[in-house]
Parts: structure tokens; C-alpha cells; sequence
């Protein structure tokens, strides 16, 4: 009997050990779907489309760990798909229309995800504008940009950009990219000094600025960091398409912030894992490919979509006193 209560306990102790760690729940969760995607479609794990949920998954998992920094700052981040749509363009037309090589093609797309980050930060920093406005006006400002860059007609001629999803060791490059920039992520948010002021300013950005942190610095940087990122996911979107269309990103932001929340992330700041969100990033895309397998109509796939995502946030949200 003793042996037999014994065995409840130590199970009980390692899943609370478990539980303490920020992945453990979006792990669990994302475990949760695939194995049920797996059983509902026989084609789910067919090589094929696991390439494809893959591809598919790595634009949104750049977007979601830039919004994620400044989600995890206590800020929000409305510009991540013109952002991206902006870089893409820019590198585009770079690279078809000026006749510049590949390499500084794709350093103009850098560099401007870099400046949409830079000015996000500066509005949110020097101009006192509240993080959500600010960036709704870039949204809005760089979805203009990207109209009067491209006409609103496409941009083609991007064959070289599938140099991102090559193959290395039989996986596309795009896809290592968003493994190591999770696995930079992870170490920047966690191992350096940048990481415990992001998480501090999140928890309580005033108290961190009496302890010596200097916090308009902290957001400026990890902003044009997150720009960074967002132009990654347009080039990559350039990659895949072989065109660069205007629309291209159109209402990603959200879906990067329902990546970070399914990922772990607590809107109310501070609160988070740095890789939850690339989970999170691969949950989405895989509710929508499984959906796509099964052959559901594409109006009911919002609905559907919709209820997991409703049931998934309550479920890596529960125990929480209180969230905003």
C-alpha cells in the first residue's frame, strides 16, 4: 500500500516540476494537437506535408518572437505585416528593378525592417505615444509604403530568392533560420543582461527604471530587433511565392500575437518563454493545414479555427489570478 501511494506522489512532484517551466504547457499543448491531427488525417504525417506546415510555419515564427519581446516588455506590436510586406518589398524591387545582387538586396530588406523598428521605438520612446497607437500608425503608414513601392501590382522575378528554401541536409534553409533564431532568442531573453531588463521592464517597467535600468534604450533596441525579424518573414515570403505581392502579411500582426499567447506569453508583460512563441507559431499553421486536409469549408475553418484557439488560450491561461 505504502508503495502504491508512494507512486502517485513522485508522479504528482515531476509533473508539478514540469508545470514550473514557462514551455512545458504550449509543449504539451502543441503535442496535444499534433497527435490528434496525426488520427484524424492519414495524410497528416506524410513527409510532403510536414515540409509544407514547416515552411509555412516559419514566416509567423520570425513575426511571433519579434512580437513576443515586446509583448514580454509590456508593449504591443500592431506592425509586424506591414513590416514584413514592407521589407519584402523593398528587397524586391532591389533586386529586380535597380539590378543590385541578392546579398544587398536582401541587406536593403534588413535594413528597412531595422528603421520600421527604429521608429516604433522612437514614437513609443521619445514621443511618449502609447506602444498600440504608435504602431497601428506604422501598420497603416508602412501598408501605404508597400502600395506606392509596388503600384499594387506584384513584383516578379524573385527566382533567386529560393536560395531560403533550399535544401541543407534535406531541411530548407528557412526552416534552420527560424530554428536558430528561436535558439538565439532563447539565449538572449534568458543568459544576458538584455534579457533580465526586457522581463523586468514587463513585470514593472517603473521600478525598473529606479534600479538603474535605462528602458528607453531596452525598448528601442528590441524593437528594431523585432523589425528585424518581421523583414526575415518577408523575405521569406519572398522566397516562397517567387513574387512579391502588396498584400502580402495583410492581418499576420494578429497572428503573431495568437502565436505569442498560445506560446505562453502573458499579455500583462513579463511573464513568458522566449521559444513559446515559435510553439505557438506551429499550432496555428497546423490548425489550419489540418483543417485544409479534412476538406472543411474555408468560411467554417475561421469558426473552427477560432474555437481551438479560444480553447487553447484557456487552457495554457488557467490558474492565472488575473490577466488583461
Amino acid at each position: 500500500m505504502r508503495v502504491v501511494r508512494e507512486r502517485p506522489n513522485k508522479l504528482r512532484g515531476v509533473w508539478s516540476k514540469l508545470s514550473s517551466y514557462d514551455e512545458f504547457k504550449p509543449f504539451i499543448a502543441l503535442l496535444a494537437l499534433f497527435v490528434g491531427s496525426a488520427i484524424l488525417s492519414p495524410h497528416f504525417l506524410s513527409s510532403y506535408n510536414q515540409r509544407i506546415l514547416l515552411l509555412q510555419t516559419a514566416p509567423l515564427a520570425l513575426l511571433a518572437l519579434g512580437e513576443s519581446m515586446i509583448i514580454l516588455m509590456g508593449s504591443i506590436d500592431l506592425s509586424p505585416g506591414s513590416a514584413m510586406a514592407l521589407a519584402g518589398t523593398v528587397a524586391a524591387i532591389a533586386h529586380t528593378t535597380w539590378g543590385h545582387p541578392l546579398s544587398v538586396a536582401i541587406l536593403a530588406g534588413l535594413a528597412t525592417g531595422a528603421l520600421v523598428g527604429i521608429i516604433n521605438g522612437l514614437m513609443v520612446t521619445k514621443a511618449k505615444i502609447p506602444s498600440f497607437v504608435a504602431t497601428l500608425a506604422t501598420l497603416v503608414a508602412g501598408r501605404g509604403m508597400v502600395l506606392i513601392l509596388t503600384g499594387g501590382q506584384p513584383i516578379v522575378g524573385l527566382s533567386k530568392f529560393r536560395i531560403f528554401t533550399s535544401d541543407i541536409l534535406t531541411v530548407p534553409l528557412m526552416v534552420w533560420l527560424f530554428i536558430i533564431f528561436a535558439i538565439f532568442n532563447f539565449f538572449l531573453l534568458k543568459y544576458t543582461k538584455i534579457g533580465v531588463e526586457v522581463y523586468a521592464i514587463g513585470g514593472n517597467e517603473e521600478a525598473a527604471r529606479y534600479s538603474g535600468i535605462n528602458a528607453d534604450l531596452v525598448k528601442l533596441g528590441v524593437f528594431a530587433l523585432a523589425g528585424i525579424y518581421y523583414a526575415i518573414a518577408g523575405l521569406m515570403m519572398d522566397a516562397r511565392l517567387e513574387v512579391a505581392y502588396p498584400w502580402t502579411g495583410w492581418g499576420y500582426e494578429l497572428d503573431a500575437i495568437a502565436a505569442s499567447v498560445l506560446g505562453g506569453i502573458q499579455l500583462t508583460g513579463g511573464v513568458g518563454s522566449p521559444i513559446g512563441p515559435v510553439m505557438g507559431a506551429y499550432m496555428l499553421t497546423l490548425i489550419t493545414n489540418i483543417l485544409i486536409l479534412l476538406g472543411v469549408n474555408p468560411y467554417y475553418q475561421w469558426v473552427v479555427k477560432g474555437m481551438v484557439l479560444a480553447i487553447a488560450a484557456t487552457a495554457l491561461t488557467r490558474g492565472l489570478r488575473y490577466v488583461k
